[in-house]
C-alpha cells in the first residue's frame, strides 16, 4: 500500500482542476498545468479534493504509480499557486553569471564563453554569482538547475564551481609540504 497515494490532495481556493479522460489541468493564479496519467490508477476529484485508487490491488508496479501520480498532482497544486525555486551559487575567482534576454551567459573559466537557452516557463535571474531559477513546474525547474551544474560542479580542493545554496562542499585537503 502507499501512504503517500492514500493521503487526499487538497485544492486551495481559487484554483481549478479538471480530469477529462486520461488528461489532468490544474489552473491556479500562477499558470496552468496539464499531464496525462494513464495507467492503473484513477483519479476522483470531489469538490475540492482529490483522491487516488489503483485499479488492481497488490501489485507492485501499481503501488509505485499510484504514490508517483499522487506526487506529481500534489506537485501541480502547489506550482500553480506558490511556484518553486531553486538558487545557485557560483564560486570562483572569474566566474561570472548574467541574464541577457533568453540566454544564461556563463563564464565558468573554458577558453570560450557558455551559453544556456532559458526554456519557456522558467524565469532566470542572476545577482552577482547567485543565479535564482524560479517557475510553476518542479520538474522543469529542478532538471534545469541540475543541467547548468552540471557544467562546473564545485570541486572538493578549493570549492570553485556551481553549488545548490544550502549544500554543503565537502572539502579535502591539499598536499602538505614536507
Amino acid at each position: 500500500m502507499s501512504r503517500i497515494g492514500k493521503q487526499t490532495v487538497i485544492i486551495p481556493t481559487g484554483t481549478e482542476a479538471k480530469l477529462t479522460g486520461i488528461n489532468f489541468s490544474v489552473k491556479g493564479p500562477k499558470g496552468t498545468l496539464t499531464r496525462d496519467f494513464p495507467g492503473d490508477v484513477t483519479l476522483h476529484i470531489d469538490g475540492n479534493e482529490i483522491t487516488f485508487t489503483p485499479n488492481k490491488t497488490g501489485d507492485r508496479s501499481v503501488n509505485a504509480l499510484w504514490g508517483t501520480y499522487a506526487s506529481h498532482v500534489k506537485n501541480m497544486v502547489v506550482g500553480v499557486n506558490e511556484g518553486y525555486s531553486k538558487k545557485l551559487v557560483l564560486e570562483g575567482v572569474g566566474f561570472k553569471s548574467e541574464v541577457a534576454g533568453n540566454t544564461l551567459n556563463l563564464a565558468l573559466g573554458f577558453s570560450h564563453p557558455v551559453k544556456v537557452a532559458i526554456p519557456a516557463g522558467i524565469t532566470v535571474t542572476a545577482e552577482k554569482n547567485n543565479i535564482t531559477v524560479t517557475g510553476i513546474d518542479k520538474e522543469l525547474v529542478g532538471s534545469f538547475t541540475a543541467s547548468i551544474r552540471t557544467m562546473k560542479k564545485p570541486e572538493p580542493y578549493k570549492g570553485k564551481g556551481f553549488h545548490y545554496i544550502d549544500e554543503v562542499v565537502r572539502r579535502k585537503q591539499g598536499k602538505k609540504a614536507a
